[in-house]
């Protein structure tokens, strides 16, 4: 079953968060991620929650997006996230009912 990894993401340092920006995607890629929405205009229908630049990638499932969240590859990219920016970040697994 398909995971999601969603990301608020809160730029601090715009040229330092570029080379995140730039490389991360290959990481993803290599667990199987692919890209569902990065960084387009939000609009809050409901709630007081004021979201920054969201990110939505889909991997093939929950193992997969943890290894990738856990490799070394992406640790050196995570070190450079959290210097130039603040982040909350979910996973979640992509559950649909089958009544």
């Amino acid at each position: 079953m398909a995971a999601y990894l969603i990301a608020d993401v809160d730029i601090t340092d715009a040229a330092v968060f570029e080379e995140y920006r730039r490389d991360v995607p290959a990481t993803e890629a290599r667990y199987g991620g692919r890209y569902i929405a990065r960084g387009g205009a939000t609009k809050v229908l409901e709630g007081d929650w004021e979201p920054h630049r969201l990110v939505i990638v889909e991997f093939p499932n929950m193992a997969s997006l943890m290894e990738w969240y856990d490799s070394p590859e992406y640790g050196r990219l995570k070190a450079i996230r959290e210097r130039s920016a603040r982040t909350r970040i979910i996973a979640l697994e992509g559950m649909i009912p089958t009544d």
